[in-house]
Formats: C-alpha cells, structure tokens, sequence
C-alpha cells in the first residue's frame, strides 16, 4: 500500500503485482473498498500486469472529507493515474467506480487504452439534456441536501460488532456471498476498537450522494465512449445492482464495443465469478 496526496484528502492506493510490469488501474464501487479484489487482482497481476487499486475518499483506508460529490471522486482517480503512470494504461470500473471512470476517460481519453465496466452500465432510457438553469438548480439542491444530512450526521459513528455481526450486516448489501468471504472483508475492510469492529467507511456518506449526475447522462453520451469498451453485467437483481441487460443497453453502445452478461450472477460478478472475469479483461487487455 502507498499514499497519495489528492487535493489535501490522503488516497490509500493498494498494488498487486510487479512493480515494472505494465499497470492497469481497478476503480471500486460505492461503499466497498480496494481490497474487494482481493482474489480477482492476484489473478491480473498473475498474468503480467501491475494492477492498481485505491479507497475512494472517505472508504477504507483513505482520509474522510467534510462534504462528498462526484467530481471529487473524479479528481482522485486523476491524483492516482499522476501518480503511477504518464503513459496511457487501461481501467477495470465496478458500479459506481466504473461511473468515475467514464467521466474521467472522456475528459482525458488520450491518458486510457481500453475501459471494462464490470455491472457498471446503466439501463434507463436517455433523457434530453436539461437547460443551464435547471443544471444550477441541480447543482443548489444537491449541496443543500448534503449540507442538512452533514449536519445530521456530524457526530456519528458507525455501530460496532464481532466480525460475525459486521458480516451479517454487509451480507443484506451482498444477499448472494457467502458468510466466509464477508468476514474477510471485515478483517480487511474494518478497524477493530476496544468495544468490537467497525466498518472504516465514513458514517457520513450516503446512497446517492455523489452530486449532481444522473445514469441517464453516462447513458446518453456512451455512443461517443472514445476507447474500446467492454462490458460485464450480473443478471441477477441484486439491491446495489443497476439491473441493466444485454437487450437494453445495446443499442447506445459504441462502434465495437462487446457486452458478455453471467447468468446466475449478482452485482459482484468479480467476487462470485473471479477467474471468469479476469479470463475475459485479460483477453481483452491483450
């Protein structure tokens, strides 16, 4: 593990792999962590490449901030990629991490190689762009809602538990993986204090609080996705899921792009399915 300074928030960014081989960067999902990939990584790093990893702010091991939006998000991914390659590499994106993903390689698409959206694709019909001031009035909403929920929160703290009871818990998130696997991500995902473990997520964040952005934007403007494109889906609702299906996403995909969907799978394919997964971003990177 290393640190990166991203703005004056510290980035914990996790590495598997040699240090020389070619990186790839993986941008976890909302509320999870790096270590999440802690059988899916080995397996890319297994087969020549450096795989790159980091805790959003305010998840694992990474410093909390006061207020949380997507553009933040954004421009930590960009302090990592500064601070491990100027070369162009490729990015592996879960959920909500494969949305930051997308807004940064369309920003800076010559920085990128090839991009796999691992259930990260949205399915809602496209909506028109909204006028300059309904964005502003966006924009108003979204900070004064995080301001009220702020204030609710300042002083909390997350519940502690046996790993057993952190466990459960993050199994109503994850219905579908077994109670082994969640209690390793307890050890690695959670601090142990005097009184029981404790998620290291910061109490503050939120579902949906990542600004003002709709799925239905990424949706609308990933026709022009300007690298090759492949997407993984789990075609089993699950409560994180975005649900989203070959059928229904298919028609707003680029030229070339390829989407491969597991049945009998969740929204943590790569958890579930690791060694298909990393069978198919391999082949695909190469």
């Amino acid at each position: 593990m290393r640190r990166v300074d991203s703005f004056g928030v510290e980035i914990a960014v996790h590495e598997w792999g040699r240090e020389d081989a070619p990186p790839v960067l993986l941008a976890h999902g909302g509320f999870d962590f790096a270590r999440t990939f802690e059988v899916f990584a080995p397996m890319l790093a297994d087969a020549g490449w450096r795989v790159v990893a980091w805790d959003q702010r305010g998840h694992g091991d990474s410093g909390h901030a006061a207020l949380y939006g997507w553009q933040a998000d954004v421009r930590d991914m960009l302090s990592v990629l500064d601070a491990t390659s100027a070369e162009p590499l490729p990015v592996v994106g879960h959920s909500k991490g494969a949305g930051v993903a997308m807004s940064l390689i369309h920003s800076l698409p010559r920085r990128f190689t090839r991009f796999v959206v691992v259930d990260g694709l949205p399915s809602e019909r496209p909506q028109p762009d909204v006028a300059e001031h309904q964005r502003s009035q966006i924009v108003a909403e979204s900070l004064a809602e995080w301001l009220d929920h702020r204030r609710r929160t300042a002083g909390a703290v997350r519940k502690p538990g046996t790993i057993d009871e952190l466990a459960r818990r993050r199994g109503r998130m994850n219905p579908r993986l077994s109670l082994d696997w969640l209690r390793f991500l307890v050890t690695v995902g959670a601090r142990r204090d005097a009184d029981g473990w404790r998620w290291k997520v910061d109490p503050t964040l939120r579902f949906g609080g990542f600004g003002p952005w709709r799925p239905q934007w990424m949706l609308a403007s990933l026709s022009r996705f300007p690298v090759p494109l492949l997407g993984i889906l789990g075609l089993v609702p699950e409560p994180m899921g975005p649900e989203t299906t070959p059928d229904s996403v298919r028609p707003y995909l680029p030229p070339g792009a390829r989407v491969e969907a597991f049945a009998d799978t969740g929204h943590f394919v790569h958890i579930e399915r690791p060694r298909r997964v990393a069978d198919l971003v391999i082949e695909f990177l190469a």
